[in-house]
């Protein structure tokens, strides 16, 4: 089988990854957590989720409706490191809703027009009617970390962000919309683990990219940007909610409740949205925990 990007992924296991990685994943059987610092040491039990998924799904359902009742508008960020579990948890979000009310954001490289324009500009076209809902996959914190390791955007640049972020979230919240920001977390392990298993299946090796090579090499450098992200982003207004995403199934389930636990609505069933697990979902204290 061809590998892409010629086993860059395999290359770096072999060659470049630190001892105590590469250890942990060899370590690793199919189910178990390559981190020591997560709070479990396995992953969660199918049954058990699809069994709480269920219901989970239900309650999206009518989450829904009210949103589209009410004239509500959600829009929730989904921020995180390379495969930390984004797009699928926003896969389990949107399974069962309707895709005239909830759209997915997910843009690409800004085009020659669009490096020109506002920095928000292009976020702001994706932004929900009355009755509607977005998720976005990668949002303007582009900003704040992945441009910042890259070189994609200057000091300056990166500063002002900082400066009209503020001003920026609060004119949404102010206008009605309902602001959930996620990140993401992953352990370095776990998030190579990943990446192998992408780089050797065919379904998924779509989903890599040269920046998730490159980025392999830039995990301190990503490390700094998202601390200071999340430090100078993180208020009252428009917290950020962290999960700690090793065990996709765990992250899932607190993501949803998350976005549930936001609104009141109608036959809103709190045994079935069940206790969130504060220990791997928190405020970004989360982090250094």
């Amino acid at each position: 089988m061809t590998l892409p990007f010629g086993g860059a992924i395999t290359k770096y296991l072999e060659k470049e990854a630190p001892d105590h990685i590469r250890k942990a994943i060899e370590r690793a059987n199919k189910h178990d957590i390559s981190s020591k610092s997560y709070p479990y040491a396995e992953e969660m039990k199918d049954k058990d989720y699809e069994d709480h998924m269920g219901r989970l799904q239900i309650e999206l359902a009518k989450l829904q409706a009210h949103i589209r009742d009410t004239g509500k508008r959600l829009v929730v960020l989904f921020e995180g490191r390379d495969a930390a579990g984004k797009g699928g948890t926003i896969r389990r979000v949107t399974e069962n809703l309707n895709p005239r009310i909830c759209t997915i954001a997910a843009l690409q490289k800004p085009t020659d027009r669009e490096s020109r324009e506002w920095y928000f500009q292009r976020y702001i076209e994706w932004l929900p009617p009355a009755g509607g809902i977005t998720l976005f996959d990668r949002s303007w914190y582009n900003r704040g970390v992945v441009e910042k390791v890259f070189g994609f955007c200057t000091d300056q640049q990166r500063e002002h962000f900082f400066f009209q972020l503020p001003q920026f979230e609060e004119m949404l919240i102010d206008e009605g919309f309902v602001l959930i920001k996620f990140w993401l977390s992953v352990d370095r392990a776990e998030q190579l683990k990943r990446f192998l298993d992408r780089e050797r299946d065919p379904l998924k090796q779509w989903k890599l990219s040269e920046i998730d090579i490159e980025g392999l090499k830039k995990w301190d450098d990503y490390t700094a940007a998202i601390d200071e992200t999340l430090k100078r982003s993180h208020r009252a207004g428009a917290p950020w909610t962290v999960i700690l995403s090793d065990d996709k199934k765990r992250a899932r389930l607190a993501a949803i409740q998350t976005i549930l636990g936001k609104f009141d609505y109608k036959g809103q069933d709190h045994d079935a949205i069940g206790t969130i697990d504060t220990a791997i979902c928190g405020g970004p204290d989360l982090l250094n925990g």
